[in-house]
């Protein structure tokens, strides 16, 4: 038996099953549906063309294996079908669907769908004693069917790429949508650019402008309407001077986002057709879903007879349940709002995708004509997202009355008087470039401090902002220590962790580091495509990260890798071994290839080519290997739509910290700050955006290796093996606890909420 009060979960038999309904959904849920079923023991059915397979019965219900679900990882859309089905509207559609799921002993569902697709399974679940008693009375099943399947349990996850259901930060599907627009409007932008045209792009979103919205700020459009915030009237007024205004200032691409429920404050639809016909006077007319499915599965183990339906959700990066119900009345109640024109309701219920916070960041600044100089710079090795908080930066600080320097080439273009004040103009079109414009250096500034303190003085710098990695770290404790000796750096300075390695101290996530996991998934699906004629092969990637095993290991977890080595989970020849001869037996089988990955310095024995030579000569007749150095590759080209926005958010967020600080520090015409809480990292940490005294964060650091002492993403490890049928256990410490739905209290507009 199980018992869900201990940390780890034993792999034993439960007698459980278990099914997989898919509506509108990702093949990594269904994987890791399937896999941590068949794990815990249970039996796990696929249920094809949704609730209309349900319905109907016979073959659309089948039992998966754990090899029906192999390189599912890179195909699109749903591998089971999906169809919408107006006869389990009804109460005999239902009743049919009872019967199929009584016949084959399943009274667990996990349902991948939008709100529609939950209600109904919600009611299912609802009616499920009564329907059985109706089967009992029409003779289609035996009297003992009703305590034997006496209850029905649901578990939930949200598809839907519109990303329109309250209670998650993101459905399953957002992010590839994302991609997708990105991708369209990066192909375009030389064109644009070379023709002085602007373009007008319609992205879905019939209710919910987040697409149009977020994507807006990745790909830095001139401007986005969306169905949560109309327009006030003569917006097209307002719009081409906008425009006029951009390209008096140099610019060549204007790029305007409309949602398709895009309307105005009467209710009536704004295209991009209408859009399109203004005359415009300025030029011519796309890791997260696999632990939500084992999160479903642990849910369903634990549901009782008197436990609510719940829905697994992705709140900041941790998987939480939330009461199913209590997220779809709240998504009604939106749209309720949006259909009554309580237009502020309507911004304010959806929660944490604010787009009055995401669009209106900045605040008043509390001096009339007096002016601060914030300086921003890159430092350490380049990551994709780092123009993206370069331009956020300058635009932000700009808006809040500031006058904003740019330093080149980090710390040693500082003290070599590389500083200059960079405009509002001067940053158009950065967000979608990758490394960094403002050029980047690994010095740090310990042997440089007096240069550098005169060259703030020269430039009068009030305040520091520093974007990079863990150079960027030691860094901000340098000039923190260096405070007793050069006044110069008594003032408000913050970092941002942008880094590739996520190994930073203080955050759970870097900018870069999701372009970085895009990069390695995305290679590692070419390369097992590569051998698809090719029968029982395996693959050994390197990936870079320092002594940080976070790329191997959520990287090889995204892309369904059988093993990745990392220096933080030491392992020796007897491992390696294991491993072989693991593979080895599944190759046996109906696998066909294997992705093993390897952090850069896992171990200094264990090379690559070591690996690859062991897995050669112990696969000989059974497998063969073939072996790929990732290299710079990683650091992606342009960035992600995450990366975009998370550069975007999160220094706008430092931003307005550092407004907050030169005002508390201003004192008798200058700015004095030498309290820890004034040289802070933002990162995040859980669910929100901390900033944290950087001094703190020593205890926590292992500066030797440069990572932090401890790291979520350990705890995800397990996962992979589960997944590659390993028998492992796997800690369920986090799990188990069931949020409510937080209303949002009517507030003014903060960048932080939408963080």
């Amino acid at each position: 038996s199980l018992s869900f009060h201990f940390r780890c979960l034993p792999c034993s038999h439960t007698g459980l099953k278990s099914v997989v309904l898919l509506s509108n959904g990702m093949n990594a849920a269904v994987r890791a549906v399937v896999r941590m079923g068949l794990y815990v023991g249970a039996k796990v059915y696929f249920i094809h063309e949704g609730y209309q397979g349900m319905v109907d019965g016979g073959e659309n219900i089948v039992e998966a294996s754990w090899e029906s679900v192999s390189s599912m990882l890179q195909v699109g859309g749903t591998v089971i079908g999906s169809a919408r089905c107006k006869e389990f509207r009804s109460h005999e559609g239902r009743l049919k669907a009872a019967h199929n799921l009584v016949q084959q002993g399943i009274t667990n569902l996990c349902v991948i769908g939008g709100d529609g697709s939950l209600t109904g399974a919600n009611l299912f679940r609802e009616e499920w004693s009564g329907l059985l008693t109706e089967l009992v009375e029409q003779g289609l099943i035996e009297a003992d069917a009703v305590q034997k399947y006496s209850a029905l349990h649901i578990v939930g996850m949200v598809g839907s790429i519109d990303n329109d259901f309250c209670g998650t930060d993101m459905t399953i599907g957002t992010d590839s949508a994302l991609h997708r627009i990105i991708e369209v409007v990066d192909a375009i932008m030389t064109t644009a650019q070379s023709h002085q045209r602007t373009f007008v792009l319609e992205v879905m979103g019939r209710h919910c402008g987040y697409l149009a919205l977020v994507s807006a700020l990745a790909c830095g459009a001139d401007w986005v309407l969306i169905p949560e915030m109309p327009p006030e009237d003569g917006w097209e007024d307002k719009m081409c001077e906008k425009l006029s205004a951009t390209r008096s200032r140099g610019t060549r691409l204007n790029i305007i986002i409309v949602a398709e429920g895009a309307i105005d404050r009467h209710g009536k639809p704004i295209t991009s057709g209408i859009v399109k016909d203004v005359k415009l006077c300025v030029g011519k007319w796309a890791e997260p879903a696999s632990r939500m499915g084992v999160e479903a599965v642990l849910a369903l183990l634990e549901t009782t007879a008197n436990t609510p339906a719940c829905v697994v959700s992705l709140c900041g990066n941790q998987s939480v349940r939330l009461p199913l119900m209590e997220c779809v009345q709240m998504t009604q109640e939106v749209q309720r709002a949006m259909d009554g024109k309580r237009f502020e309701e309507a911004v304010r219920l959806r929660g944490r995708y604010n787009p009055t916070a995401l669009l209106h960041s900045r605040s008043t600044h509390p001096f009339d004509g007096s002016n601060f100089n914030v300086a921003v710079l890159n430092v350490g090795a380049p990551a994709a997202g780092m123009n993206a908080a370069v331009r956020s930066a300058v635009r932000v600080g700009i808006s809040e009355g500031h006058k904003m320097f740019a330093v080149n080439d980090g710390f040693e273009g500082f003290y070599k008087g590389q500083v200059g004040e960079i405009k509002w103009a001067d940053v158009g079109g950065w967000t979608g470039q990758g490394g960094t414009l403002l050029g980047t250096k690994r010095t740090l500034p310990g042997k440089h401090v007096d240069k550098i303190a005169e060259q703030m003085r020269m430039h009068n710098i009030n305040a520091l902002l520093i974007i990079g990695g863990f150079e960027a770290f030691e860094s901000l404790l340098q000039l923190y220590e260096a405070r007793a000796t050069h006044e110069d750096f008594c003032i408000p300075m913050c970092m941002l962790p942008a880094t590739i390695s996520n190994n930073v101290p203080g955050t759970d996530l870097s900018i870069g580091a999701d372009t970085a996991l895009n990069a390695i998934v995305e290679t590692c699906d070419r390369i097992k495509q590569s051998a698809s004629g090719t029968k029982r092969r395996v693959f050994i990637i390197e990936t870079m990260g320092g002594y940080c095993g976070y790329l191997a290991s959520v990287g090889g977890l995204a892309a369904g890798a059988d093993a990745a080595y990392i220096y933080e989970e030491p392992f020796d020849i007897r491992d390696l071994q294991a491993n072989v001869e693991h593979l080895t037996e599944k190759m046996k089988t109906s696998i066909q290839r294997g992705l093993v990955l390897r952090n850069e310095n896992c171990n200094d024995n264990y090379t690559t080519d070591f690996i690859y030579q062991l897995y050669s000569e112990e696969g000989r007749g059974v497998f063969d290997s073939r072996k790929n150095v990732l290299g710079h590759m990683q650091q992606g080209g342009a960035p992600s739509p995450f990366d975009r926005n998370f550069g975007t958010k999160i220094t706008a967020k430092a931003m307005q910290w550092v407004s907050k600080k030169l005002v508390e520090t201003y004192r008798q015409g200058r700015v004095f700050a030498n309290t820890e809480d004034s040289c802070c990292l933002l990162g995040m940490r859980r669910r929100a955006l901390v900033f944290q005294p950087v001094v703190q964060l020593k205890d926590e650091t292992d500066f030797v290796h440069r990572i932090p002492k401890e790291q979520w993403w350990l705890k995800l490890r397990p996962l992979m093996k589960i997944l590659a049928k390993y028998k492992t256990s796997y800690d369920v410490s986090d799990s188990g606890q069931l949020m409510h739905v937080v209303r949002n209290r009517p507030k003014d507009s903060d960048a932080s909420v939408a963080m």
